[in-house]
């Protein structure tokens, strides 16, 4: 049994904004009543100002469906379509609070409604009409696009987790073949990111950030900008911005700011940029 947050329950039992929208100009539809999971997402967008005025859903689907479609509305109503195509599937979770593993294609649905009714809005060619070869899972009319969208979004980097996201590959089983043959591309050309453990800011980082601090000036007076990134043992590693990104003068800034590192350390420190 999956455990579920207070405010994904909330939204399940009290939905928001589940209604049909008058004058919508702008609806977006993802899934199909066959598939299990279907979402209708219908937006008021003002022409003048492309802010969304009203939104509504109707969904057929599980609770966290539901609860996803409710989250969604309100955390669009009122922005602008530029602003709204920035809300990401794991904005959507986490104004629920979390949402189980095995659900977050819930929030992935909702993304990818709001995506086809931004695309309806502005005239665009609907997602639906797959190229050939591109659909990969039938059961849920899931097309290589939307996997590659949840992957590099998501970081997903397994077979489980795809089926999780998107759904694909979670019926028959018979694409799960296919599935591993797109990520394993997607993921060649999308290297997921290796996250590095939490810099501990101790007496040494708190050092060298003031040393950093005090050069920050004269770099910023002649455009540039120096940021400090890591701090590991006797190497400190800072990224340069501005006009100091691929300056001649890096070396010597860097040069500048490995003496005053020494001078205030009082043992040999190597400067390296990010």
């Amino acid at each position: 049994m999956w455990n579920y947050s207070e405010k994904v329950k909330e939204h399940f039992f009290n939905p928001r904004n589940a209604k049909v929208v008058a004058q919508a100009n702008a609806v977006g539809d993802v899934g199909s009543l066959s598939c299990g999971d279907a979402l209708r997402l219908m937006l008021k967008v003002d022409p003048e100002t492309e802010i969304i005025l009203d939104a509504g859903f109707q969904t057929f689907g599980c609770g966290s469906a539901i609860a996803s479609s409710s989250a969604l509305t309100e955390l669009i109503i009122g922005r602008s379509l530029t602003q709204a195509q920035q809300v990401s599937n794991q904005q959507i979770a986490d104004y629920l609070d979390g949402l189980p593993p095995e659900k977050m294609h819930c929030s992935v649905m909702g993304q990818e409604a709001l995506r086809a009714a931004i695309a309806h809005y502005r005239g665009e060619a609907p997602d639906e009409d797959h190229e050939e070869g591109a659909l990969i899972c039938k059961c849920f009319a899931v097309d290589e696009a939307q996997i590659r969208r949840a992957v590099v979004a998501n970081g997903l980097t397994t077979l489980e987790e795809v089926i999780n996201y998107t759904k694909a590959g979670g019926g028959c089983t018979s694409c799960h073949e296919k599935i591993e043959l797109a990520l394993m591309q997607i993921l060649k050309d999308h290297p997921p990111q290796v996250a590095r453990p939490e810099q501990i800011k101790d007496e040494n980082w708190l050092a060298v950030e003031e040393v950093v601090a005090s050069l920050r000036p004269h770099i910023k007076a002649d455009g540039g900008d120096m940021t400090l990134v890591r701090v590991e043992g006797q190497q400190v590693t800072v990224e340069l911005s501005g006009s100091c990104s691929g300056c001649m003068m890096t070396d010597m800034t860097l040069a500048w700011l490995q003496q005053k590192l020494v001078e205030r350390m009082g043992r040999y420190m190597l400067v390296v940029t990010a």
